[in-house]
């Protein structure tokens, strides 16, 4: 009899244990897959040469101040704590009027306190071509009296999922009485 109950509880503990080594394999949230499921082949490297209208001024304004931070003798010239959102035109040449590609949609805020360096995070929204409705995504550090600045593409959607590389700005002309300013960008970009 003693030996027929040690079974017993040998099964029921097996059972017990597989059911839940079944139960914690099943609730497992990660899994590797293949590049080819997700339909992603070669990874390719692409040059995207554009010009970017920071336009401030005027009533078709693409760049707006929304957040004006409270000035000291220290942050008055750098402008310290300024926040803009911004859906700024991207064109093919440095024309105002020159043929549409995208916006650059996101904000850009003044981050330093002794220098005019700015935090832009930004999607660039593609609407020419192939690239129509697909994004890459900019986060980073502009110090805009560089002659050239460097940020990172931290990733995209459509066809520039995965993405990811780095876009190079400098400045094309500044308007010094009103503000508006038209910037060069070559990204470089790695993507399927």
């Amino acid at each position: 009899m003693a030996t027929s109950v040690s079974k017993s509880i040998t099964v029921i503990f097996s059972v017990l244990l597989l059911s839940f080594f079944l139960t914690v394999e099943s609730q497992k949230f990660s899994r590797n897959l293949s590049q080819r499921s997700l339909g992603l082949r070669k990874e390719k490297l692409s040059h995207f040469r554009f010009y970017f209208h920071d336009i401030v001024s005027g009533p078709n304004a693409t760049a707006i101040r929304i957040v004006e931070a409270t000035r000291t003798n220290r942050t008055a010239a750098t402008g310290f704590g300024d926040i803009s959102m911004i859906d700024n035109p991207l064109t093919i040449g440095p024309e105002r009027n020159s043929r549409l590609v995208g916006r650059a949609q996101g904000m850009y805020t003044s981050a330093s306190i002794n220098e005019m360096g700015l935090l832009m995070v930004m999607n660039y929204v593609f609407v020419e071509g192939k690239y129509n409705g697909s994004t890459l995504c900019i986060v980073g550090r502009n110090p805009v009296m560089s002659t050239v600045r460097e940020m990172p593409v931290i990733g995209g959607s459509g066809l520039f999922r995965f993405a990811r590389g780095y876009a190079e700005a400098r400045t094309h002309t500044f308007n010094m009485s009103n503000g508006d300013a038209v910037v060069e960008f070559n990204a470089y970009v790695f993507h399927y």
